[in-house]
């Protein structure tokens, strides 16, 4: 048993629940507007593309951001009856907001791709698991090969962030991943225009 007033456990199961939540919120977000042919609408109004998709995403990113700060009482308690270090609960959270916005942007390009939600769904969560395994399929290669895939790898980059410490190339890494999802999506999105 250990004494540590701490949200580390919390906050990794908070991670593994974001694997599945993630795709369950982005697969309506396009597929459906595809689905039922409210998308020549959408892009027909004097909407660009990017507004369309960061809109889509914005929207997403605040529900996610809802359902994280309902668990904000955790560290409540825990403040209220213990003394924890504030520095790996704000690290831990921080990390959570941005590992969001990596896969929900991810789960918003699989929605573009197809015009089935439970398709949309199933890929994402797909692409998520594959940057999810990233590290131990790594382990499988040598050279450039593993640090290729261990770079890729969500869980390595999230590590600091729960032990309270914030590295910058983390931030980069989610960073990126977020703005990279978001530009393919308006790449699909453009193209359906001319479809």
């Amino acid at each position: 048993l250990t004494s540590e007033a701490s949200l580390r456990f919390a906050l990794d199961n908070f991670r593994v629940i974001l694997l599945f939540i993630t795709p369950l919120i982005t697969m309506r977000l396009l597929a459906e507007e595809q689905a039922t042919g409210t998308i020549e609408l959408v892009l027909t109004s004097p909407v660009r593309d990017w507004e369309l998709v960061v809109g889509k995403f914005l929207g997403a990113l605040a529900l996610f951001g809802v359902m994280l700060g309902l668990t904000l009482y955790y560290p409540f308690l825990l403040f209220l009856y213990g003394k924890p270090d504030p520095g790996p609960i704000v690290s831990g959270y921080l990390g959570l907001v941005l590992l969001g916005a990596g896969f929900i942007a991810l789960g918003l390009l699989t929605s573009a791709l197809t015009k089935n939600q439970i398709v949309a769904a199933v890929l994402a969560f797909a692409v998520l698991l594959l940057l999810w395994l990233a590290s131990p399929i790594g382990d499988l290669f040598s050279g450039p090969a593993r640090d290729i895939l261990r770079y890729l790898s969500a869980l390595d980059h999230y590590s600091d962030f729960s032990r309270g410490v914030i590295d910058t190339r983390d931030v980069v890494y989610y960073l990126s991943l977020a703005v990279a999802g978001l530009f393919a999506t308006v790449q699909v999105v453009g193209a359906r225009r001319w479809v």
